[in-house]
């Protein structure tokens, strides 16, 4: 299903529905404020391995990020003591940022595997950030790839949807995606690094 959103102002009821959708374990393609991903609830352990062998990862290790609706909501499965990272975390989102960040005991559980760090998104784009709302819990995320490493990222929500339509229930058409992925900022060790430069410039 090829679902036409909104950015500047998403549709309720279509959040809603699309939301409920996520609750059953389904698979949704949407956009960010970078390239458009694929994602399922944080709950739905079944989907998040489906997409963790869709992008050839190991399901009970998969290094997928997960997307919340607000810095409030990272308490839940995130630890950050450091009041310096905190401050970095609220300078740069919403925005094209995945911080890699400490863990809680919540995230092995999720993952059945002992992993202590996790990959945390809050893009700048109302309709991800209103479908975690209405869902009440976060997203399990990755990028969409395109198989010609060229191109690397597919931007027309139209052949995205005509690529993965037997794989994911809903595909959201936000509009034309863009085609460089977040950066990555490692927050666990003694420094702060970034992994990989992308569309967001780190402020500090």
């Amino acid at each position: 299903m090829l679902v036409k959103i909104y950015p500047e102002n998403p549709n309720p009821i279509q959040i809603r529905k699309i939301a409920r959708i996520l609750e059953l374990d389904g698979i949704v393609i949407y956009p960010t404020d970078t390239v458009y991903a694929i994602g399922c609830s944080i709950k739905s352990s079944k989907s998040i391995e489906k997409i963790a062998r869709l992008k050839g990862l190991d399901p009970r290790n998969p290094e997928l990020s997960i997307i919340f609706h607000d810095m409030s909501q990272l308490s839940e499965y995130t630890v950050i003591h450091d009041n310096n990272i905190f401050k970095l975390l609220k300078r740069n989102l919403p925005g094209p940022f995945t911080f890699i960040v400490q863990a809680n005991n919540q995230i092995p559980k999720l993952f059945r595997n002992k992993k202590k760090t996790v990959g945390i998104r809050i893009p700048d784009n109302n309709i991800v950030l209103e479908l975690v709302k209405e869902l009440d819990t976060p997203i399990v995320t990755t990028s969409i790839h395109d198989p010609d490493a060229v191109i690397e990222y597919t931007t027309d929500p139209e052949l995205i949807y005509e690529k993965f339509r037997d794989f994911a229930d809903v595909v959201i058409d936000g509009g034309f995606g863009k085609n460089e992925a977040s950066t990555i900022v490692d927050c666990t060790g003694e420094e702060i690094t970034i992994v990989r430069q992308g569309l967001g410039e780190l402020e500090y």
